[in-house]
């Protein structure tokens, strides 16, 4: 079997020449003419840190220290080229993959892609072989870099057919906690993703403990028709159609059931001033110029629904029983069996109708206004069953903002309070000339709303 060990012996030299030879080939003096061809295409500046070419494990070539751009708006680590070496001398040169370690993306190399993409070409002109077919591309240690925001670390795969069109592409994060697969449908791309202990990179910091997001996509958007979620001890789902061609646009419904509010109002960086479960069925629009204006340009409308909580930094029982007091209800706090209303949302314009509130022997319903910069506006109408007051609706004037809110009894109120404790004495005679009070501020106020 002398055979053998001579080609085991030959194989041996050719592996150990394949392993050596690249040492002592100096591909540096070829890096200054790729940078400036590659620049003139691009019409940005670009370098290269260097250029090397091996034989093991499979022959192939490896740039490192790559940036594009005045300003590093994209760096690469290291790319490593795998071609085909039987496919050199045909007319299509294939690439089995190509893998990139260490990419950084910025939001300006993102806004510039679309004019690095080579034109189709015109209907009615022969269709010519590729002069470069690749096999796969493989992204390590990837990171896209927003304006206000980042993505990744992320390892990325793209599978392409023997014809170059697409076959699939996954996206994974290093910490495991965000999926994503995508495949070609028959005018679109098929998209299945899935997270665990997630939060969104861009616009509101809102924690998915799970999500689950099936759709399609295509060059100017997305329709996601099944959306699930588990978050803040509830759960959310929906659908929701987003269009990025120009800016960014949302769209859809979802159904909120039982989602603890206080730690979604720290998400949206609003003030914690209510806790309690809630429940509600939201329609949504908005159109952006990117995501981190989504709150501020957000259409919203919904009924809702908020279970034993407790509103904070207001103690609509005291505001309700101090006649006299313009600050009786500041401080303090509101526990509630139920809250409930309508929501509606308008460019930061938040407006509370039909609001009801339930707690033990209070009652009140009412509408509030929050403008964009959290400030509060509106009539609360509050009613105590209790033997110490008289039995009826005091309305209250809301005003302050969501960090020191204040609630205190009308004008009418308060001077009808005044004058019954000064003619019948504290307790009956503030509550008797409380009613007075009311009584003539509704007949005059709608006598002004009549002429009107």
């Amino acid at each position: 079997m002398k055979w053998l060990k001579w080609i085991g012996g030959v194989l041996g030299v050719i592996i150990l020449i394949l392993a050596v030879v690249p040492f002592f080939i100096s591909l540096d003096d070829y890096i200054p003419t790729i940078e400036r061809e590659v620049s003139a295409r691009l019409k940005v500046p670009v370098t290269i840190g260097s250029l090397r070419a091996a034989g093991l494990p499979l022959p192939h070539v490896t740039v490192s220290g790559i940036t594009v751009g005045k300003s590093q708006d994209i760096k690469v680590g290291k790319v490593t080229v795998t071609p085909d070496l039987w496919s050199l001398l045909d007319a299509t040169r294939v690439i089995k993959s190509i893998e990139i370690d260490g990419l950084v993306l910025t939001q300006k190399a993102i806004d510039r892609i679309p004019e690095w993409i080579p034109p189709a070409a015109k209907p009615g002109q022969p269709s010519q072989p590729p002069a470069v077919r690749l096999e796969t591309i493989k992204l390590d240690d990837a990171v896209i870099k927003l304006e206000k925001a980042s993505f990744g670390p992320f390892d990325a795969r793209l599978s392409l057919a023997s014809d170059g069109s697409f076959e699939s592409a996954s996206i994974v994060t290093r910490d495991g906690q965000l999926k994503v697969l995508v495949k070609p449908g028959q005018s679109n791309y098929l998209i299945d993703a899935s997270a665990k202990g997630w939060k969104l990179p861009v616009g509101p910091a809102i924690h998915f403990d799970e999500l689950v997001a099936t759709g399609v996509a295509t060059a100017k958007g997305a329709n996601f028709t099944d959306l699930r979620a588990k978050l803040y001890g509830g759960t959310v789902r929906g659908n929701m159609a987003v269009g990025w061609q120009k800016g960014l646009q949302l769209k859809g419904s979802a159904m909120v059931s039982q989602v603890e509010i206080a730690p979604l109002l720290k998400a949206l960086d609003k003030p914690q001033n209510m806790s309690g479960r809630l429940s509600a069925r939201p329609v949504f629009s908005a159109n952006a110029t990117n995501a981190e204006q989504v709150l501020d340009v957000l259409r919203l409308e919904t009924p809702f629904g908020v279970q034993g909580g407790v509103l904070h930094g207001v103690d609509m029982r005291k505001a309700a029983t101090s006649f006299v007091s313009q600050d009786g209800g500041k401080g303090g706090e509101t526990r509630f069996d139920k809250l409930s209303g309508h929501l509606s949302i308008d460019r930061g314009t938040r407006r509370l109708t039909r609001l009801d509130i339930v707690s033990g022997s209070l009652s009140a319903d009412g509408t509030v206004t929050i403008s964009p910069q959290d400030e509060l506006s509106g009539r609360i109408n509050t009613s105590i069953k209790a033997v110490s007051v008289v039995a009826g609706s005091v309305p209250l004037n809301v005003s302050g903002t969501l960090d020191s809110p204040l609630l205190y009894p009308t004008g009418g109120t308060m001077a009808g309070a005044a004058a019954g404790t000064a003619v019948l004495g504290p307790g009956l005679g503030t509550a008797l000339g409380a009613r007075v009070g009311q009584w003539a501020e509704n007949l005059f106020g709608k006598k002004e709303e009549e002429k009107k």
